[in-house]
C-alpha cells in the first residue's frame, strides 16, 4: 500500500510531459511490457522522500530509500522500480551511488499514458556519469551473491535464497499453506 501511495504522490509531481519522446540514442533492451518505451535522458538522482517532502539526507538514505529520477528536460519525477536484471529487485542499489548527481539514464519508461496519466516508472538499464563512465545496473545480484557465498546451485537467486525457501517450506508457494498448494496442484496440473 505504501508503494501505491508513493506512486500516487509521484503522479502529482509528474507534470504534463505525457507525450515527450526520449528514445533518441537509447540502447535499452525491450522487455515487451505493456506501455514500454525506450528512454534515455539526463536526470538528478535523489531518494523519494527527498523529492516528496524535502527530507534529503546527504547519502539519500544510505540505500534504504526508494530512488527517483528528476528528469532535467522537464523536471518530472520518475520512480525507479527495476534494474537491468530479469527480476524486480529495484534500482536503488545501483542508483544510490549517484545520490545528488545528474547522470544520463537509459532504460524503459513503463506505463500506458492512457491509464497512468503520465506516472510512468523508469526501469534503468545503464547509468552514465558526466565523465562518460557507463555502468549496467546489475549490482543487486552481485551484492546478493556476496551476502550468500554458501548458497550453491543453479538458477536465479530467488530459487536458491535461504530466506525465500524457508518461507515457502512454512507457508507454501502461494503463501496460503502447504495444504492449499497441494490442492491447487491437484486441481490445475
Amino acid at each position: 500500500m505504501r508503494i501505491l501511495g508513493m506512486i500516487a504522490a509521484v503522479a502529482l509531481l509528474a507534470g504534463p510531459a505525457l507525450a515527450q519522446d526520449f528514445s533518441e540514442g537509447s540502447e535499452a533492451k525491450s522487455w515487451n511490457l505493456t506501455g514500454e518505451r525506450k528512454a534515455r535522458f539526463a536526470a538528478k538522482v535523489v531518494d523519494a522522500p527527498c523529492a516528496l517532502t524535502g527530507d534529503c539526507p546527504e547519502d539519500c538514505g544510505a540505500g534504504l530509500r526508494q530512488m527517483v529520477l528528476i528528469r532535467e528536460a522537464d523536471g518530472k519525477t520518475l520512480l525507479t522500480f527495476k534494474n537491468v536484471q530479469p527480476i524486480f529487485t529495484g534500482a536503488t542499489v545501483d542508483l544510490a551511488a549517484y545520490c545528488g548527481q545528474t547522470v544520463t539514464v537509459d532504460g524503459l519508461l513503463v506505463g500506458d499514458p492512457e491509464y497512468t496519466k503520465g506516472a510512468e516508472i523508469m526501469q534503468v538499464q545503464i547509468v552514465t556519469t558526466a565523465d562518460g563512465t557507463a555502468a549496467k545496473t546489475n549490482q543487486w545480484s552481485k551484492d546478493w551473491a556476496a551476502k550468500n557465498p554458501d548458497v550453491g546451485g543453479k538458477g536465479p537467486w530467488f530459487r536458491r535464497d535461504p530466506r525465500i525457501n524457508d518461507r515457502i517450506a512454512k507457508t507454501g508457494r502461494l503463501g496460503l499453506g502447504l495444504e492449499e498448494d497441494q490442492k491447487y496442484i491437484e486441481e490445475n496440473f
